[in-house]
């Protein structure tokens, strides 16, 4: 079912990053192709060894596919999946769009694996800054049960895309030489700046990133008691969220029994020594698949409360990687049946 495979969003950013996963990874597939929009059909396309014309994103394209992983607007979004869902494909998707649909399963495989099997032709993957911060709660959770978390996040420009990298590279360039520089992806300057804003309002104060950590949380833990207080920021760096989070779980942990379930959890990388600087940083988890933790602490003013700094590549484990392991998910499911 699952051995013909289209990658929609083949050409940008994550697509490109999803098609270095799948050659690594070694996804088995009967045939592949890439899509993308008309103005970017006819692109060549070097896979395994193999040279592949991008096609155009259209209804005909689906026919005999039996698996999609795509990376497109939300608007993109709404109008393809059908498409493939009514000629048979199961699409794992990158959007915003489909997300906090009632029928649509929101997986991230470390936390939430068994939602796949509620899918009806369509599997979200959750919203870059959400999926970090799941990762680094589910061992928490599952060994004493998280009540509330209070996270601020330090969102990187690629989140914005290509455009928002290369704002803040001339925007620094110019901020440096003295020139004047006009913003457009950003609604204030990004060099040497932090933006204490992604997305618009949204809910008493908040903004519609932030309440997607709120939403896309309850609905990957299934457990709408969990509370969740998000701050969301952009910062003046090329790559990789960074999170400073604090749990309050029901039982308490202490730093030893966090670190030790961290350690253990597939997905999950400990780099924790404050007193010889070793914690993560963007720059050193950059172009990696892990969720990085470090500067693990009880809260001081809560007493069942753990206080951690959580960095993740945003573009890899917040959009490709998560995608791609999602399809070996339904890959290896229906081996197993």
């Amino acid at each position: 079912m699952y051995e013909n495979v289209a990658l929609v969003g083949a050409t940008g950013a994550v697509g490109s990053i999803c098609r270095q996963l799948l050659e690594e990874r070694q996804f088995p597939y009967k045939s592949i192709k890439f899509l993308a929009s008309s103005r970017s059909a006819g692109t060549k396309l070097t896979f395994n060894g193999d040279e592949h014309t991008v096609e155009e994103l259209r209804p005909e394209a689906f026919e005999g596919i039996g698996l999609v992983i795509a990376s497109t607007p939300d608007d993109v979004s709404a109008e393809f999946a059908p498409w493939a869902v009514e000629r048979g494909a199961v699409v794992v998707d990158e959007s915003g769009y489909w997300r906090m649909k009632e029928n649509v399963p929101l997986v991230v495989p470390e936390v939430n694996p068994e939602a796949i099997r509620k899918h009806n032709g369509i599997i979200a993957s959750p919203n870059c800054s959400t999926t970090q911060m799941v990762v680094a709660m589910k061992p928490l959770h599952d060994a004493a049960k998280i009540k509330r978390v209070i996270v601020s996040t330090y969102q990187a420009t690629s989140g914005a895309g290509v455009s928002g990298e290369r704002e803040l590279e001339e925007s620094s360039r110019a901020s440096l030489a003295g020139e004047p520089y006009q913003n457009k992806t950003f609604a204030h300057p990004i060099a040497f700046n932090l933006i204490p804003q992604i997305g618009s309002p949204k809910h008493e104060g908040y903004t519609s990133e932030e309440m997607k950590m709120v939403w896309e949380t309850r609905k990957i833990f299934n457990d709408d008691t969990i509370r969740v207080c998000p701050t969301c920021v952009r910062a003046p760096v090329t790559n990789c969220h960074s999170e400073s989070i604090l749990v309050e779980t029901e039982r308490k942990l202490t730093v030893a029994d966090a670190r030790r379930l961290f350690e253990e959890f597939p997905g999950i990388t400990v780099l924790d020594d404050l007193a010889t600087g070793l914690y993560p940083l963007p720059l050193s988890c950059s172009g990696k698949d892990d969720v990085f933790i470090g500067r693990i602490r009880e809260d001081l003013s809560c007493d069942n409360g753990l206080a951690f700094w959580c960095v993740s590549d945003n573009l890899r484990k917040g959009a490709a990687t998560n995608a791609v392991q999602v399809a070996e998910l339904l890959v290896r499911s229906q081996a197993a049946v």
